[in-house]
């Protein structure tokens, strides 16, 4: 392909980590100790307090509170960013950005790879241990929700300023929840980064510890990346109980950054995922429910299908709640069905929620053409990008 690189070291039998400069020896350690008996980092912390209950949100219909979160930058479609780079990758990418994993080929191969990042900052802030286990709970679900066996993760962890004991406090509540997380889920870390002093005028950012998963696909067959069809249900696998602490609402509709992060039950994430893949045949699309719940979920699944979608309820902790261990599963009739039965002998909660179809978006009585709401959603980010505020409908 005429690209230029550079060949900067080699493997060496020697139990050795030598980096040479021309011909002087600039690091000689033992490999060994670097990743067995490397130095800790220790400094004082405090941890962060327990977050108060989170008031009452103010009433809000629910298209208008999904009008606030995909007009936002934050919920908006990204399109205007990976549209200005190639992604296709040796012609093996399969599922293309837009909507969950990533999913490649493995070069001449019919396995592929899946590929994530997530963490919610909000969360982190207001409860470190939780926020981190979301984290590593979510990128699991990303991967299971294409049909993805999770392997393994890699973590940046991004923090301000670790001499404040307050900030060294979040860092250290974030790697012990990330720590548990991936042991419950058997979903180790094998690599990483840490990026900290991230401040400005004295003023920290978010606590911010990405996690990166990678999982794998055996075989294209068992690739779960359908979009819902006129006819399909719309069913929630898992639990909701409406929580809306810290939740994307809250923050973009209403400016509140309150009460405590959702917190992650490991071992229903684990047997939900496992539930997930070994019924993949009963699904047509998936994704997992975080950010905005099964309301924004269920918008952007429907949108990219070019078609609307009915969520039954109008309930809205049960449209924009944030509890976790929970997919949104398209399916057909027949195959709804069967889903709610395994569900049954699995002991995993499968609930109908609502079906796909027609041009309009509807949430309890309040309803909206899914053109206009397609025109907000695709627009805000590219007009917040330029200065400018995104269209109210």
């Amino acid at each position: 392909m005429g690209l230029d690189f550079a060949i900067v070291g080699e493997t060496i039998a020697e139990d050795r980590f030598l980096i040479v400069h021309g011909n002087e020896t600039m690091a000689d350690l033992p490999l060994s100790k670097l990743s067995s008996s490397a130095p800790e980092y220790d400094r004082p912390w405090v941890e962060t307090p327990a977050a108060d209950a989170a008031p009452a949100l103010p009433e809000i219909a629910p298209l208008d509170a999904l009008k606030a979160l995909i007009g936002s930058p934050n919920y908006a479609h990204k399109a205007w960013v990976w549209e200005q780079y190639d992604t296709q990758v040796g012609a093996d990418t399969i599922r293309r950005p837009g909507m969950g994993a990533g999913v490649v080929r493995v070069h001449g191969t019919n396995k592929a790879l899946a590929f994530t990042s997530d963490v919610t900052p909000r969360y982190v802030r207001a409860n470190p241990f939780e926020g981190g286990k979301q984290a590593v709970a979510e990128a699991y679900r990303n991967l299971c929700a294409v049909g993805a066996l999770p392997l393994a993760t890699t973590d940046n962890l991004n923090f301000g300023n670790p001499e404040k004991p307050e900030i060294m406090g979040q860092l250290v509540g974030a790697i012990k929840g990330i720590g548990e997380a991936c042991r419950g889920l058997d979903f180790p870390i094998v690599s990483g980064n840490v990026s900290l002093y991230n401040e400005t005028d004295g003023k920290g950012i978010l606590p911010t510890p990405t996690i990166g998963g990678v999982g794998l696909i055996d075989d294209l067959s068992n690739l779960i990346a359908g979009l819902p069809r006129d006819g399909d249900v719309a069913l929630v696998i898992g639990k909701t109980d409406g929580h809306l602490g810290q939740s994307a609402l809250a923050y973009e509709a209403f400016g509140r950054e309150t009460g405590d992060a959702p917190h992650v039950d490991l071992a229903a994430e684990r047997k939900h995922g496992e539930f997930l893949r070994d019924n993949r045949k009963l699904v047509r699309g998936v994704t997992d429910l975080s950010d905005g719940g099964l309301a924004l979920a269920a918008f952007e699944m429907a949108e990219s299908a070019g078609i609307g979608v009915l969520l039954e309820t109008g309930d809205i902790g049960q449209l924009f709640g944030e509890d976790q261990a929970r997919y949104l599963v398209a399916a057909s009739r027949d195959n709804a069905k069967a889903l709610v039965e395994a569900g049954k002998k699995a002991g995993v909660a499968v609930a109908r929620v609502g079906s796909f179809g027609g041009d309009t978006v509807s949430m309890g009585d309040d309803a909206q053409p899914l053109s206009q709401l397609s025109r907000l959603y695709r627009s805000a980010f590219a007009k917040a990008i330029r200065g400018d505020m995104p269209d109210h409908i």
